[in-house]
């Protein structure tokens, strides 16, 4: 029987939510109190500190020496929009996808771009799509982490060196807990509210010499809005990869990834971020590999994310309800909990099956994630309960 005594603890910090996610251990407001507040972001202090935040990121995130990485509008969203909307078009391109934002994607290239050599390869929530029928000669757009599903690439094996198309990667809950392998991909994006902490509405554009290369030799058909161009005169803007951005970035917000990009090189870097994602989703791995109620949506073990942790009730009784009765249990589950001040924002995404999403990331406390545990159990059983005697 699934314990149905009130656990004696709660997490200290109850924010499991995808984005925004957790601030780092300790952060209080007053880690911004060297903001530049008032003050133009094109100010000689203005360009300083978004020249800081790039530099801190390339040194955090091991990024190349010769690629490019510049602070855009829109979050990720409107770091993927820019590459799709300034890169593609040039030759044929392979969509891959398996959850929802990968879906977005291909949404967006097939009926807005309306391109007419674009393939999509899909699978559905759990599972990879077939990654060797993908066609490297083809550009190639595909999310590194799915999170929404909680299913991950392994590893970039998949891609090879020699490709002539460009692979366009949406890392964003991906990047600072997984190793992104930079020599297979061509543009990367993020927005540093994931893994980082930090708050919403800046993206993150990273661009290799050979994306560089097509933005100065080939001109999409389409009109371009000016917040997407990249170039001007057929040469990249360099300087808004140096620190001077295409619209007005929060000051406050840089200086708060500033905040967690020390934290994180403090820490020890990319390999400790890891490692603390790592250790979060290990508790929860080994609490669900003997818990009957609960699985990974994620089929293949190789590929759980270790940021986006995305689970299924699996419970007999629960299974045999219909797909609304289910969605209700779950939403009991997280409603429940989020009244109990245990956890924040743990509900499934909405275009997801029905079940829990817990955030993992670096910034979450792995004793939080453990005492989270005893809490499920004990919401699944009062809510299990709570329906046999409906």
């Amino acid at each position: 029987m699934t314990n149905m005594t009130l656990p004696a603890t709660k997490p200290a910090n109850p924010n499991f939510s995808s984005g925004p996610c957790a601030k780092r251990p300790g952060w209080t407001p007053a880690a911004l109190t060297d903001a530049p507040l008032g003050r133009s972001h094109r100010s000689k202090i203005g360009k300083a500190k978004l020249k800081e935040a790039i530099e801190l990121t390339r040194e955090v995130l091991e990024v190349p020496a010769d690629y490019k990485i510049g602070i855009v509008p829109a979050s990720d969203t409107g770091a993927v929009e820019m590459a799709l909307w300034s890169l593609l078009g040039e030759r044929p391109v392979d969509m891959v996808a398996w959850e929802s934002f990968g879906s977005g994607w291909v949404s967006d290239v097939l009926k807005q771009l309306k391109l007419a050599d674009a393939r999509k390869i899909e699978a559905d929530y759990g599972e990879l799509p077939d990654l060797s029928s993908i066609d490297f000669d083809h550009d190639v757009v595909f999310t590194w982490n799915g999170t929404t599903s909680g299913v991950r690439v392994p590893s970039g094996d998949f891609i090879p060196a020699d490709r002539k198309g460009l692979t366009i990667c949406d890392a964003t809950s991906a990047a600072f807990a997984q190793d992104l392998e930079f020599d297979k991909l061509d543009v990367v994006t993020y927005s540093w509210q994931k893994v980082l902490g930090g708050e919403a509405a800046h993206g993150v554009l990273i661009l290799s010499p050979r994306a560089v290369e097509r933005l100065e030799s080939y001109t999409p058909a389409w009109p371009m809005p000016k917040i997407f161009r990249l170039t001007k005169g057929g040469k990249l803007i360099d300087g808004i990869f140096s620190g001077a951005t295409i619209n007005t970035p929060s000051m406050l917000c840089v200086e708060d990834y500033l905040d967690a990009l020390g934290w994180a090189k403090e820490l020890g870097g990319l390999k400790a971020l890891i490692a603390r994602a790592d250790a979060n989703t290990a508790a929860i791995t080994t609490w669900a590999e003997k818990t009957q109620w609960v699985d990974f949506l994620a089929v293949d073990p190789a590929t759980r994310s270790n940021t986006s942790v995305c689970l299924k009730i699996v419970d007999p009784e629960i299974s045999a309800l219909d797909a609304d009765a289910q969605a209700a249990f779950a939403k009991a589950i997280v409603s429940f909990l989020d009244k109990e001040e245990v956890a924040f924002d743990i509900g499934a995404y909405r275009d997801a099956p029905s079940g829990l999403r817990i955030w993992c990331g670096a910034t979450v406390e792995t004793a939080n994630v453990e005492a989270l545990i005893p809490w499920l159990d004990y919401a699944f059983a009062t809510q299990k309960a709570a329906l046999a005697s409906a």
